[in-house]
């Protein structure tokens, strides 16, 4: 009776380490991006040199557009995400097969028992498979958020990453993005679209009593985890 208890017990506990497995999973989702804005390095002030026309460090570019280049400079993507996906399979199988087996007869007559063939034999067999399949899935993601410039790569392209969050009412949502951006593709207006960005790495989700209402319970997703063994 104790051994049952025990066994139980470990039962009890591998299924709250495998849930407590699940929830760190749904925490780390975004594999450990870091997607806090990036701050510029801390210069120090020109120093003054008074009398003289030119004042060093507040110079101005005549020949470049005011678009991020630098670590800690903003970058507005502008979210145009559509994509389109079908899929349609089709499977037809057969197989039929037959075989007879004629019995030998003595003095033109076969052998018989009672009037019937003893030492005939025959076979049948077929069989067929069909199978149909068909997938479709379309999503679309329009919308703009404004990211900083996390580091700059020998030949001139940026890693940019960042978030934005919107609280309304009960819940909250937001949008994460991450990857790289060629200087060329920024437009005057400091903005790129988001095709452009290589290796992006987009996200969109929310918190609260919506998202919540939307998603199945614990005791479903462990059921339904391809880790499952049941």
């Amino acid at each position: 009776m104790k051994e049952a208890h025990f066994r139980e017990l470990l039962l009890a506990m591998a299924m709250a380490a495998a849930l407590l497995a699940s929830g760190c999973s749904v925490l780390t989702a975004d594999g450990g991006r870091e997607f806090d804005a990036a701050w510029p390095e801390v210069a120090e002030p020109p120093v003054a040199q008074p009398g003289a026309i030119y004042a060093q460090g507040t110079d101005v570019s005549l020949w470049n557009n005011v678009t991020a280049r630098n670590v800690g400079d903003t970058l507005t993507i502008t979210l145009a995400e559509s994509t389109e996906a079908e899929k349609t399979a089709t499977t037809t199988a057969g197989k039929s097969s037959s075989a007879t087996l004629t019995g030998p007869t003595i003095a033109g007559r076969p052998i018989t028992m009672s009037g019937t063939p003893i030492l005939q034999a025959g076979m049948d067999n077929s069989s067929q498979f069909a199978g149909n399949g068909a997938a479709a899935q379309s999503n679309k993601l329009d919308g703009s958020v404004t990211v900083t410039v996390a580091r700059r790569f020998s030949n001139g392209n940026l890693l940019v990453r960042g978030q934005k969050w919107i609280a309304i009412n009960n819940g909250r949502e937001y949008v994460r993005l991450q990857g790289i951006v060629r200087p060329s593709d920024i437009a005057p207006d400091n903005t790129v679209l988001s095709w452009r960005v290589a290796d992006a790495y987009i996200s969109y989700g929310g918190q609260g009593t919506v998202a919540n209402a939307s998603k199945p319970g614990w005791l479903y997703r462990f059921f339904n985890s391809p880790k499952t063994p049941f």
